[in-house]
């Protein structure tokens, strides 16, 4: 038990001394009669750009790192929020599968040889290539798992902050899947069980802290900051302590609160501790009934988007709900919609 809480100590000295790790958080929800909502905050120390689309199956994508990209076609719909409007960060197909991207400061990804053999794909697309090709988190691990193509980073375009993320998937029956490139190669961590992933450390040492609080009551202490190690604990103790019911208002309007307890102040920013990053937007996915919730830090309403009634057929358009310049929404936004010709990934 002592060398134990020597391990957790010295994971959370690395999480607290870590000066680079951006903070977001990821939680699942797993309610009565099928119940499943995951809810995700993006926190960033500038303003991260985002705009909801919509796309429809049957697009024709590659993976826009040179003549070895990876091609494929869309087998479904999905909605997604941008980044930049040059990759994917958070998102939901319609099967409910959902994937997030999380910064991970100890990322270290393949080497992509592009005059090589094998295809490679930009990290851009990495979120994604999983709602467009998969319904189920087992059916993403299988399609992953073998590493079909290099995944290929960069740096974030106009700084000299190189992309290092990690990869967390859930489906509508409640499995969880995390996707980390350590040391060059794919570990995933596949349980139904792994319902909240932060940033730094890796999630082998993030259930290592887990299990350390397990101990300790959390109606008696919770670790406060907003370094990722604390976030983790608390919307691990939060995620399973809000109601259990079938009640579709009081559970999404709970999965929010777990997750904006979990979210940084805005304005908060530090120079000497660059991982205390502001929230800047939080999605919650309902699962179930394919709806897709969304809130901006600068704007004053919830919002929400049922992604049955969009055509998702290949005859659907492209759809982009602009949250430039302050947009501000309220309620059920699927009108204010309009069709617009698909971003760009960004690639080599």
């Amino acid at each position: 038990m002592k060398i134990f809480n020597l391990v957790v100590f010295l994971i959370l000295a690395s999480a607290a001394l870590d000066p680079s790790a951006y903070a977001c958080t990821r939680v699942v929800y797993k309610g009565p009669e099928n119940t499943v909502i995951t809810a995700r905050s993006m926190d960033w120390k500038t303003e991260i750009d985002a705009n909801l689309w919509v796309f429809p199956k049957g697009m024709q994508r590659n993976g826009e790192v040179g003549p070895l990209s990876v091609k494929w076609t869309s087998k479904y719909g999905s909605i997604i929020a941008s980044a930049w409007d040059i990759a994917t960060a958070d998102g939901m197909n319609e099967r409910g599968l959902v994937t997030n991207v999380l910064w991970l400061v100890e990322s270290k990804y393949p080497q992509f040889d592009p005059n090589g053999t094998k295809q490679g794909m930009s990290i851009s697309l990495w979120a994604q290539y999983v709602l467009d090709n998969f319904a189920t988190v087992e059916e993403a691990v299988n399609g992953l798992k073998d590493e079909p193509f290099v995944l290929v980073s960069d740096y974030i375009p106009g700084t000299e902050k190189f992309t290092t993320l990690h990869l967390s998937v859930s489906d509508a029956l409640g499995d969880n899947a995390i996707f980390e490139y350590i040391n060059g190669k794919l570990v995933i961590h596949h349980d139904p069980s792994y319902v909240v992933m932060t940033n730094s450390p890796v999630f082998e040492q993030q259930l290592a802290l887990n299990e350390y609080w397990k101990g300790i009551p959390g109606t008696v202490m919770l670790p406060g900051t907003n370094r990722a190690a604390d976030r983790f604990v608390r919307a691990s103790y939060y995620i399973h302590a809000i109601p259990q019911t079938n009640d579709i208002r009081t559970s999404v309007a709970s999965v929010f609160s777990v997750i904006r307890n979990c979210s940084v102040p805005f304005g908060i920013s530090s120079e000497t501790e660059p991982n205390l990053s502001s929230t800047r937007w939080r999605s919650v996915s309902d699962q179930k009934n394919l709806v897709y919730f969304f809130e901006t830090a600068l704007t004053p309403n919830t919002f929400w988007v049922n992604l049955k009634d969009f055509d998702l057929s290949e005859k659907g358009k492209v759809m982009k709900l602009n949250l430039d310049n302050f947009e501000t929404y309220s309620g059920k936004t699927n009108s204010s919609f309009k069709s617009t010709p698909a971003f760009k990934f960004l690639g080599l």
